[in-house]
C-alpha cells in the first residue's frame, strides 16, 4: 500500500466520525422536536377536555336553576376564548363541537342545549372571522343575520321535536310581543358580543402572561 493511500485512509476515519456525529445530532434534534410536538398536542387536548367539561357543567347548572336558558350558553361560550387565543380557530371549533354534542346528549333542557349549539357556542370563532369584513356596517348586518337565522332554526327544530305548542307559546302575546322578544334577544346578543371583546382583551393583557407557561 502506498503512503498516499494510507494518508487517505487516515483522513477518511475522522471525516466518517464527524459525519456520524452530525447525523446523531440531527436525529436527537428531530427526536426532541417530535417529543415537543406530542407534548404540545397532549396539552391542547387536555385543555380542550377540561374546558369542555366545565362548559357542560355550566349548561347543566343553567338547566337545573331554570333561569339560565340563554345566559348559561353565553357563559359557556366564553370558555372558548383561551383556546381561540392560544391554539387558533381549529381547536376552538373542536372544543365547541365537543361541548355541543355533550350538551345535546346530557343537558335535559333541549332549548338551552340548542341555543348553545346553534346560536352562541360557535360565535367566538365566527366573530374573529367576521372582523376581516369591511365596512363595519356590513359586518354587523352579517352578524345579526347569522344570529337571527340560528334562532329561527332553533325554534323550528324545537317545534319539530315538541310539536306546534312551541309556536303557540311564542305567538301567545301577539305579534307586538313577539317583536319585543326578538328585539330583546338581539340586544342581549349585542351585549354578548361586547363582553366577548372585553374578555378577550383582558385575557390577552392580564391572564395570558400568567398562564403562558401552563399552555
Amino acid at each position: 500500500i502506498s503512503r498516499r493511500a494510507i494518508s487517505a485512509q487516515r483522513l477518511a476515519v475522522p471525516a466518517q466520525a464527524a459525519g456520524c456525529a452530525r447525523q446523531n445530532h440531527y436525529l436527537q434534534i428531530l427526536k426532541k422536536q417530535g417529543e415537543t410536538l406530542r407534548k404540545s398536542k397532549s396539552q391542547k387536548a387536555a385543555l380542550c377536555g377540561v374546558l369542555a367539561a366545565l362548559s357542560v357543567v355550566l349548561l347543566l347548572a343553567g338547566s337545573a336553576l331554570q333561569v339560565g336558558t340563554y345566559a348559561a350558553p353565553m357563559l359557556a361560550a366564553f370558555l372558548l376564548i383561551p383556546v381561540q387565543v392560544e391554539y387558533g380557530p381549529r381547536y376552538a371549533l373542536l372544543l365547541y363541537l365537543a361541548t355541543a354534542v355533550l350538551a345535546l346528549l346530557l343537558v335535559p333542557e333541549t332549548e338551552l342545549a340548542l341555543f348553545y349549539a346553534l346560536a352562541v357556542g360557535h360565535y367566538p370563532v365566527l366573530r374573529c372571522a367576521l372582523r376581516a369584513v369591511r365596512p363595519a356596517v356590513v359586518r354587523w348586518v352579517l352578524t345579526f343575520l347569522a344570529f337571527n337565522a340560528a334562532v329561527v332554526l332553533l325554534y323550528a327544530l324545537l317545534a319539530a321535536l315538541l310539536g306546534p305548542a312551541v309556536w303557540r307559546e311564542l305567538a301567545g302575546g301577539g305579534l307586538p310581543m313577539l317583536l319585543v322578544l326578538l328585539g330583546m334577544g338581539n340586544a342581549a346578543f349585542f351585549l354578548y358580543d361586547r363582553a366577548l371583546g372585553v374578555l378577550t382583551r383582558y385575557y390577552r393583557l392580564a391572564l395570558r402572561p400568567r398562564l403562558r407557561r401552563f399552555l
